[in-house]
């Protein structure tokens, strides 16, 4: 066993050259995680540097990672890479590796990013815009100041950095048509087209597919006028579902009890515009009672394999009250998906949404995100809503569970080789516990100081802290400067370990301008609610 670390210091105008080595103790990775190892030259960022490390874009030897981070040195652009590399075997030559970039910058990126560093087929992996927490955990280089609304900017830094693979994670750029223009210059990227991007992007559109191909889904109408919208609710009655058609970062639902809740959302979308034109049209459908779960299946435009099942937490309190939010909180697998709800998902959702959306000239291949419910009287699926990428904070539990190659299965995905494809999933269970800003989803605080993260993921090996809504502050501490910040996610042997390593490091964590619900994973062990 080799073991050696060092710091490599970087001063560049343009491309990064003359490298100055400084023997060093122990340093803290702040920033990328490079692949290294062996006996020969180190190539960071496309250029290769003389050295002690053997690492390249075709090809890496056996090691661990080392972390990059930018800073200024002598009014120039610089870098430090700081090495702790250990080679177990010089010899061994992986080919064939790929550089990805993650399109985004929430919980849901860094855990994409957490499973594809892991990836055997990735060389580098980079991040935009990232956020802090994913820069100074070594998950990821990110790229702050890249414009992903740009899609020739976008386009260029995948030609500068010979990016194989991109990954877009949040709905807007999607509905963006970020895919599209990608697509068409070559980059494999995985996500839907504009076009495909409407399950999501219209809730309409989406429930006219439903009609048109026999999908079940609560029934339903939809409005642009007020007054007709309050007089079919009128004619409905209460409890109601009130949806604003277009993207509203996962807010944009009411589920009304009454007639008065369900009068005000639609004055708020319709009259007051409270979501834009997201909610210039609403969707009025019917209340559907039962248990809300989560089903992902990864689609290649013709197949869909599934993904592991997932269970979220919508609302903002114990117990499921308070308003929606983006979700606080979920866990892997959802007992409540049997094998048999997963093959009758499959057959009467998922497939027939696919070959849907083919016959409609709108082939599909990302992610496909069904929000079910599965009902109390009849035990059967149906349709709430479609989103178009993996859910967040599904996507954390997901990925700590994954142990295949998610660069593989990704490409596989983009040239339409899903039949080839298996997936690989950890045994036990994943919880992931998100901690929020005080006054979330409404108006919340930012700029509150979050302290021992480190310690939280010292708990276990098992457990992982993905950020959401991080920065820095001028000392290096980390600040909260989102709604949803933290997600604590863990993996037990069952969901009863995974839930208590989750909350034994949630406590770990001394934020006084947050808050977390208690009782995640209630529904699965309905007997024992934390007391944290």
């Amino acid at each position: 066993m080799l073991a050696f670390q060092f710091q490599l210091h970087f001063a560049h105008v343009g491309p990064f050259h003359s490298p100055r080595f400084s023997p060093m103790g122990s340093a803290k990775s702040n920033g990328i995680g490079l692949r290294c190892g062996g006996v020969g030259g180190c190539k960071v960022m496309g250029k290769v540097i003389e050295g002690k490390l053997c690492w390249s874009d075709g090809a890496r030897r056996g090691g661990r990672e080392m972390g990059i981070g930018m800073r200024v040195l002598n009014g120039r652009s610089a870098a430090s890479v700081v090495v702790n590399c250990g080679v177990t075997n010089a010899d061994a030559l992986v080919e064939e590796k790929v550089n990805v970039l993650v399109v985004g910058g929430g919980g849901r990126e860094h855990a994409l990013c957490y499973s594809l560093r892991r990836s055997p087929s990735a060389a580098h992996v980079f991040c935009a815009p990232g956020n802090a927490g994913i820069s100074r955990s070594g998950d990821a280089f990110c790229i702050k100041d890249l414009n992903i609304s740009d899609s020739s900017a976008v386009y260029n830094f995948c030609l500068k950095y010979q990016v194989g693979l991109v990954v877009v994670g949040p709905e807007a750029p999607l509905v963006a048509g970020l895919v599209n223009e990608l697509t068409k210059a070559g980059i494999p990227t995985f996500g839907p087209s504009s076009q495909a991007a409407a399950l999501e992007g219209s809730k309409n559109f989406m429930k006219g597919l439903c009609d048109k191909y026999g999908i079940p889904t609560a029934k339903y109408r939809t409005f642009t006028d007020a007054s007709e919208a309050k007089q079919y609710v009128q004619e409905q009655g209460a409890p109601i579902v009130v949806k604003a058609d277009g993207l509203a970062a996962g807010k944009g639902v009411v589920v009304a009890m009454t007639l008065n809740e369900a009068f005000e959302a639609i004055d708020s979308m319709l009259v007051k515009g409270a979501f834009g034109s997201a909610g210039c049209r609403v969707v009025i459908e019917e209340y559907l009672e039962g248990e809300e779960v989560s089903f992902f299946a990864i689609v290649d435009g013709q197949n869909a394999i599934p993904l592991e099942s997932a269970q979220d937490h919508k609302r903002v309190g114990d117990g499921d009250t308070g308003p929606n939010t983006g979700g606080m909180g979920a866990y892997s697998p959802a007992p409540v998906l049997t094998g048999e709800l997963q093959s009758v998902v499959m057959e009467s959702i998922i497939l027939p949404t696919v070959n849907g959306m083919a016959a409609e000239g709108c082939r599909f291949v990302g992610v496909l995100y069904a929000g079910l419910m599965i009902e109390k009287k009849s035990r059967l699926p149906k349709l709430i809503e479609y989103n178009v990428r993996f859910g967040d904070p599904e996507c954390q539990a997901l990925m700590m569970r994954l142990e295949s190659d998610l660069v593989q299965v990704l490409l596989a995905a983009c040239k339409g080789e899903l039949k080839r494809v298996s997936l690989k999933w950890s045994p036990g269970s994943a919880m992931v516990v998100v901690m929020a800003s005080n006054g979330y989803p409404g108006t919340y605080e930012k700029g509150s100081l979050i302290f021992n993260i480190a310690e939280a993921e010292d708990v276990s090996p098992s457990v992982k802290v993905f950020h959401a809504g991080t920065d820095l502050d001028s000392h290096g501490n980390f600040v909260a400067v989102g709604g949803r910040v933290l997600g604590v996610t863990t993996k037990g042997k069952d969901l009863r370990e995974a839930r208590d390593l989750a909350y034994h490091a949630v406590e770990r964590i001394d934020w006084q301008g947050g808050f977390y619900r208690r009782d995640i994973g209630w529904r699965a062990l309905p007997q024992k609610q934390t007391s944290a």
